[in-house]
C-alpha cells in the first residue's frame, strides 16, 4: 500500500512493489534541478565534480550542460575544450539558481547494460515496454517490436493530446452538469416556495372554514338556548298568572264560606267549584322545554383525516419511463409528428409540463445530416415534436427529456420520398364483386367492400373471399344498400343507407350498436351514404338527401350539424364521400355541385377545390393529397394539398368509394359499373 504525498490517498501497488511502477523521468529531472539549486544558494562550499576525491578547491560555477559543479581550475580546463567551451555556465548565487531552472536541460540517458554504458537510450522496445540502446536492439531485443524514441514519443503525444481533448470535453460536460445542478437547485428553491405558499394557503382556508363552522355552531347554540329560555319564561309567566287566578277563587270561596248564609250559598250553586275545577284541570305543570342542549363535534375522524391531509412528493418525470408514439415511416418534406407522454419512475403519467423535451432526426447517410424538431408543450405532461425530414433513407429518431433518452430512443426511422401518384396507370389487382359501393382497408390488409347484394364482403390481401357480413333486412346486423363503411382497429361502422341509420359491428360482423332513424331532425337521416371516424372517435356522417353533414360521439349522440338549408358555401347538393386531411379538416365530395368542400372540425367553412364530375368517393393520404373518384367522369382524380389536380386515372366505370391501405398507401377503388374492386400500387 502506498500513500500519495499530495492527496494522502492509499493506493495498492501490484506484485513486484514500487520497482515495477513506471519511472517519471521528468519528475526525476525536476528533483535533480531542485537539489542543484539548493546547493547553489546555500552558504556551504560545494565540492567540484571534476576534481579528484579529496581536493580542497570549492566549486565556483555550475555547468548547465554537464550538470557539474566546477572549481576555478576545472572551469579554465572546461573553457579550453572545443566542445565544452560552448556550454552554459552560471554562478553559485541566487541569480545563477534562477537561470538554472530555465537553462538546464535533461541529460542524455544511457544504457545500463554491461558494455553498453556509452550508448544512449534512443529506442523503445514495445514488447518489453523498455527504453533500450542501439546495441540492445541487435542483441537482447532483436526479435522484439522496437521503434525510435522520437516515433514512440509522437504516438504518445497524440494519445496524450487526445486524452487532453477528452478531458476538456468531460470538463465542459461537467461544467454543464454543474450549471444544470445549479439550475435544479434554484428550481428546488422555487418549488419549495411554491409548495410553502400552497400549504399555507390550504391551511388558511381550513382555518377559515373551521372558524366559520365554529361561528355557525355557536350561533345555532345561541338560537336553541334563546328559544328554550323564551318558551320556559312564557310558561313561567302563565304559571304566575294562574296562581293569581286561583288565589282569587280561593279568597272568594273562603269569604262565601265565612259570610254567606245557606240561602246565598245555595243560590250560587256549584258555580265556583265548577270554575275552579276547570282552571285546575287546564294547568300543565310539566315544563314545555327540557334543559339539555347536546353537541356532537366528532373530532376523532377529522383528526385522522388531518393526519393524512396533504402529501409532499418527490414527483418528476423519469426519462426512462417516458413513452412516445408515432409512425415508423416519414416522408421527405412532410411534417412528422411525435407525441411524448411524460411518466414518473413508477410508470404513472406526470400531469404537468415544463420539462425540457428535445427531438431530432439524424440521417444514417448524407454525412449524418440532422433535423431538429419543434416542441409544443401541452402543459399536461404531453408534448408534440414536429420534424420535417429533408432527405430519404434510414434515419435515427432521438427523443430526450432533460438531456436523457426516453424509452425506446434512439429508434430507427424510415424516411421515404413523397408518393408519386403520377405513376398510377394500370391496376395491379382486380377483385370481382357485384356492384361494389364502397371499400375500406383493415390494418391487417383485409379488404371490406359494401355491395349491391346488401352485405359486406371481406377479402384477404390476395383477393380471396374470407367472410360475408350481414344480409338484406332491417334487423340488427342486416343492411339495405350499405353505401358507406369505415373501419378503425377492429370496429366496423356502416352507413346503412336504405334503413336510414348507422350500425356499429366488430370486424368479424358481430352487431354492437346502432343509431338514427328516417327523418330530418337532429340525429335522424335520409339516406346516409358515408361514415368516417376522426382521431377523437367522433363519427362524421354524410346525410345525402338531407343535404347536410352530421357529427356524433362514438355512442351515436348528436353533436353538430353542418348545413345552411342549401345556400351559400354550405350548399352540398347531395354530399357523398368524406375524409379528413392531416390537420383534421373535413373534406366533402359534393356529388350534386361537382366540387370538394372543406370544413374545420368545428363545422366552419374553409375552402373548396376541384371540378370533379359527380364526385362520389374521396381518400386523403398523410401528406394531404386527395384522391377523388368521379362517378360521372369515370375516373380517379388526384389533387395536391393546395387543391391542384396533378393526375387522372381513367378507364373506370362509374366508380364510387375510394380507400387507401394504411400500411403502404395502395389505392383501392370500388369500380361499381364494372363490378370490380381495383388496387393500384403507388411509387414511393
Amino acid at each position: 500500500m502506498f500513500q500519495c504525498p499530495i492527496c494522502e490517498q492509499n493506493t495498492s501497488i501490484s506484485v513486484g512493489g514500487a520497482s515495477v511502477l513506471p519511472q517519471n523521468l521528468h519528475l526525476g529531472f525536476e528533483v535533480e534541478v531542485a537539489v542543484y539549486m539548493s546547493k547553489m544558494t546555500s552558504n556551504s562550499d560545494v565540492a567540484c565534480n571534476q576534481c579528484a576525491e579529496g581536493s580542497s578547491d570549492p566549486a565556483v560555477v555550475f555547468c548547465c550542460a554537464c550538470h557539474h559543479f566546477l572549481c576555478a581550475f576545472c572551469l579554465e580546463h572546461h573553457k579550453r575544450n572545443r566542445i565544452w567551451s560552448r556550454h552554459r555556465i552560471v554562478g553559485l548565487d541566487q541569480e545563477g539558481a534562477r537561470q538554472l531552472h530555465t537553462t538546464m536541460k535533461p541529460r542524455d540517458y544511457y544504457c545500463s547494460q554491461p558494455n553498453h554504458e556509452d550508448n544512449k537510450l534512443n529506442f523503445y522496445c514495445e514488447t518489453c515496454s523498455l527504453l533500450v540502446c542501439l546495441h540492445c536492439t541487435t542483441v537482447t531485443h532483436k526479435s522484439h517490436s522496437v521503434k525510435e524514441i522520437s516515433t514512440v514519443a509522437k504516438t504518445h503525444q497524440m494519445e496524450i493530446s487526445g486524452a487532453l481533448e477528452d478531458a476538456k470535453e468531460v470538463v465542459t460536460k461537467l461544467t454543464g452538469a454543474i450549471d444544470e445542478n445549479n439550475r435544479i437547485i434554484e428550481q428546488v428553491e422555487t418549488s419549495k416556495r411554491t409548495a410553502f405558499l400552497a400549504i399555507n394557503q390550504a391551511f388558511e382556508i381550513l382555518q377559515q372554514r373551521l372558524e366559520e363552522r365554529k361561528r355557525t355552531l355557536l350561533s345555532e347554540l345561541e338560537a336553541i338556548s334563546l328559544s328554550k329560555t323564551t318558551a320556559l319564561t312564557l310558561q313561567k309567566e302563565q304559571f304566575e298568572k294562574m296562581v293569581g287566578d286561583i288565589g282569587h277563587y280561593t279568597d272568594m270561596a273562603s269569604q262565601i264560606l265565612q259570610t254567606h248564609t245557606d240561602h246565598e250559598i245555595v243560590a250560587l250553586g256549584g258555580l265556583i267549584p265548577t270554575e275552579l275545577q276547570a282552571t285546575l284541570k287546564s294547568i300543565s305543570l310539566t315544563p314545555n322545554q327540557h334543559s339539555n342542549i347536546s353537541v356532537s363535534v366528532k373530532t376523532d375522524d377529522l383528526i385522522r383525516q388531518l393526519s393524512k391531509l396533504g402529501n409532499i412528493f418527490d414527483f418528476y418525470p423519469s426519462p426512462s419511463s417516458c413513452t412516445w408514439m408515432s409512425t415508423s415511416v416519414a416522408r421527405v418534406g412532410t411534417r412528422y409528428h411525435v407525441k411524448v407522454q411524460s411518466k414518473t419512475s413508477k410508470g404513472e403519467e406526470y400531469p404537468h409540463g415544463g420539462v425540457k423535451v428535445k427531438g431530432e432526426m439524424r440521417s444514417k447517410s448524407h454525412n449524418g445530416a440532422v433535423v431538429y424538431g419543434e416542441v409544443e408543450d401541452h402543459r399536461d405532461g404531453t408534448y408534440t415534436i414536429t420534424l420535417t425530414p429533408q432527405t430519404a433513407g434510414p434515419h435515427q429518431l432521438l427523443i430526450t427529456m432533460d438531456g436523457q433518452h426516453v424509452q425506446n430512443s434512439p429508434n430507427d426511422l424510415d424516411v421515404r420520398s413523397k408518393r408519386d401518384y403520377r405513376t398510377l396507370c394500370n391496376a395491379q389487382q382486380v377483385i370481382q364483386c357485384n356492384r361494389p359501393y364502397c371499400v375500406a382497408i383493415h390494418d391487417n390488409g383485409d379488404i371490406y367492400v359494401g355491395s349491391y347484394d346488401h352485405c359486406i364482403y371481406v377479402f384477404d390481401q390476395t383477393g380471396q373471399l374470407k367472410n360475408t357480413i350481414g344480409s338484406r333486412g332491417s334487423g340488427d346486423g342486416q343492411f339495405s344498400s350499405p353505401w358507406g363503411i369505415s373501419i378503425k382497429r377492429d370496429v366496423l361502422y356502416v352507413a346503412d343507407t336504405g334503413n336510414h341509420r348507422v350500425q356499429k359491428l366488430t370486424s368479424s360482423g358481430k352487431f354492437l350498436h346502432k343509431f338514427g332513424q328516417e327523418g330530418s331532425g337532429q340525429g335522424q337521416f335520409n339516406s346516409p351514404v358515408a361514415v368516417i371516424i376522426d382521431s377523437n372517435n367522433k363519427l362524421i356522417v354524410s346525410d345525402y338527401n338531407n343535404y347536410r353533414i352530421q357529427i356524433f360521439n362514438e355512442n351515436g349522440g348528436w353533436l353538430l350539424t353542418i348545413d345552411d338549408n342549401g345556400s351559400g358555401n354550405h350548399s352540398f347538393q347531395s354530399p357523398w364521400g368524406l375524409d379528413l386531411d392531416p390537420q383534421g379538416n373535413i373534406h366533402v365530395a359534393a356529388h350534386g355541385s361537382d366540387t370538394i368542400k372543406v370544413f374545420s372540425k368545428e363545422g366552419v367553412y374553409v375552402r373548396m377545390y376541384g371540378d370533379p364530375d359527380h364526385p362520389s368517393g374521396i381518400a386523403i393520404d398523410g401528406e394531404g393529397y386527395s384522391l377523388v373518384s368521379e362517378f360521372g367522369g369515370h375516373c380517379l382524380s388526384i389533387y395536391d394539398p393546395e387543391g391542384n389536380k396533378i393526375h387522372t386515372v381513367g378507364n373506370l366505370k362509374h366508380p364510387y368509394g375510394t380507400a387507401l391501405d394504411p400500411r403502404d398507401g395502395s389505392v383501392f377503388i370500388a369500380n361499381y359499373g364494372a363490378k370490380t374492386v381495383l388496387k393500384y400500387c403507388v411509387n414511393i
